[in-house]
């Protein structure tokens, strides 16, 4: 909580779940780097911690403790917080995002930083957009998948290394019913619940560690129903509601109770059954987090600060219970 990412009026570690100050009502939050966005139960957004290029969208570039609204006037049904940029869709379906422009990372059409939203280029009408490092994927209203920002490997999924500062489509006709921005790679779920990624290699669960610039299928004959993709590592749910993660795994992050690197899908530890899991964005103490079925959440992973909500700074190669519930 160095960055106040945590949102409670103070810099202070926490080893427990803890009230994010300002006595607002959220109907979703999502954790980038180091800061956090948050939709409030009216549909203001509210951004917290390193406010560095503007990535609070409170139209300034300093840190806040606190929730500060973002500018605009919109109103929200989604949002997601990535390394140094933010973007959202509004309940009219447009897409907007902030912070950090390099590479085109904000989607309209500049590599200018903004401390306020900017409109994606491009005309397109989405159900939601994932903010990663340094690039975004966005699912349009039809299921088309559209990235953009930077594409060192492959992440934009266009068939090119080629960076682009306004929407590129997802080669493949694919349609989906999510997509996830991670690190270097990106993965999506289509309609018929097969799971796909593309970039970086050693993240794709394909068996592989080659790059990849167009997607390609996650290997296991899984049905998966949600992705979300991390910075080293990546975590499904299935239809089944087991949950199963692959990549990196030096902290225990892919939770089957080992730090062995997996190239292709595992599955989660502990019999338990999952409506959803989230995975963190840091590349060295990474972390999973996910709910199950009863409503209980379970984290797993790096907890050298507290991450796991443990009520200690011990990690976990399996599933812990956060305390207080």
């Amino acid at each position: 909580n160095s960055r106040g990412q945590l949102g409670i009026g103070t810099g202070l570690d926490q080893v427990k779940p803890t009230v994010v100050s300002g006595g607002l009502s959220f109907q979703s939050v999502d954790a980038g780097q180091d800061h956090t966005c948050g939709i409030t139960a009216s549909g203001d957004a509210y951004c917290w911690g390193l406010g560095n290029d503007g990535k609070l969208g409170d139209g300034e570039t300093t840190q806040n403790l606190t929730p500060a609204l973002v500018v605009g006037g919109l109103t929200w049904a989604s949002v997601s917080a990535g390394f140094e940029h933010s973007c959202g869709v509004t309940t009219t379906n447009l897409g907007y995002c902030w912070g950090n422009g390099f590479a085109g990372t904000l989607g309209n059409g500049s590599t200018a930083n903004s401390a306020q939203p900017v409109l994606v280029s491009g005309g397109l009408t989405f159900q939601n957009i994932s903010a990663g490092a340094f690039f975004s994927c966005g699912l349009t209203t039809g299921g088309e998948a559209y990235c953009w920002g930077f594409n060192i490997v492959g992440q934009l999924g266009d068939g090119s290394q080629n960076d682009s500062d306004v929407p590129a489509l997802v080669s493949g006709g694919i349609t989906f019913q999510s997509v996830a921005a991670g690190g270097q790679h990106s993965c999506g779920v289509g309609t018929n619940n097969v799971g796909y990624c593309w970039g970086r290699g050693d993240q794709l669960g394909d068996g592989s560690t080659t790059d990849r610039f167009v997607p390609g299928p996650v290997t296991g004959a899984l049905s998966l129903a949600s992705v979300s993709a991390g910075n080293f590592h990546t975590c499904a749910v299935a239809t089944s509601s087991d949950a199963y993660c692959w990549g990196a795994n030096g902290s225990g992050a892919l939770g089957n109770g080992s730090t062995n690197d997996q190239t292709t899908p595992v599955l989660v530890s502990g019999g338990l059954t999952f409506q959803s899991v989230s995975v963190s964005l840091s590349g060295f103490r990474a972390h999973t987090c996910g709910m199950t079925t009863s409503g209980v959440v379970y984290c797993w992973g790096s907890g050298d600060d507290g991450q796991l909500g443990t009520g200690s700074e011990s990690g976990a190669t399996l599933p812990i219970k956060v305390i207080g519930q």
